[in-house]
């Protein structure tokens, strides 16, 4: 019965398209790796979990197989995906005249759609050189937070280290 069971959750590995060791990208969370998919009593009902690990929060989420879809979980973006990401950086910054709390709360809602394109446009619009004024405190919060969901994406696509991958974005940012 045991055996059973196992080819079971095999067989729905290959079906939800995710399998132990994958790096994934959660839309409010970022990068984890997927440390296991297993059956769990919630509630006297059998549910499907992705476990999935975020290193840089530790972390572990849990996220039903029937809502992974829904709930934004995807495979780390392409290579393609990842360079129009950087020729974002590239562009001019388009910073709207709306006040600080409204752009805040737009530039919040791109971060956590997890989309590498939109992270990049608010890094790019946040993005401040040595002969630009300072940042208010919130500013620097929300474009930290861009700048590291960019990196660890970044990291695992090219498989480098994020120290190598925020080297690499800094430098596309000089050069724009």
């Amino acid at each position: 019965m045991a055996e059973k069971a196992k080819k079971s959750v095999a067989a729905k590995d290959k079906d939800i398209g995710f399998k132990k060791g994958d790096f994934v990208v959660y839309p409010t969370h970022g990068v984890g790796k997927i440390l296991g998919i297993e059956s769990q009593e919630i509630s006297g009902h059998s549910l499907q979990v992705i476990i999935i690990h975020f290193d840089k929060d530790r972390m572990t989420l849990r996220v039903p197989v029937a809502k992974a879809k829904n709930s934004g979980l995807r495979k780390l973006s392409s290579k393609k995906v990842m360079d129009t990401a950087m020729q974002t950086l590239k562009g001019r910054s388009r910073v709207k005249r709306a006040m600080w709390s409204r752009r805040a709360q737009e530039y919040e809602a791109k971060i956590n759609s997890g989309d590498p394109v939109s992270i990049a446009e608010v890094v790019r619009d946040l993005h401040r050189n040595a002969d630009q004024p300072d940042q208010s405190y919130s500013e620097r919060q929300i474009y930290q937070a861009a700048l590291d969901r960019l990196v660890r994406e970044l990291a695992a696509i090219d498989g480098i280290d994020e120290q190598a991958a925020t080297q690499r974005l800094h430098q596309v940012l000089k050069a724009a």
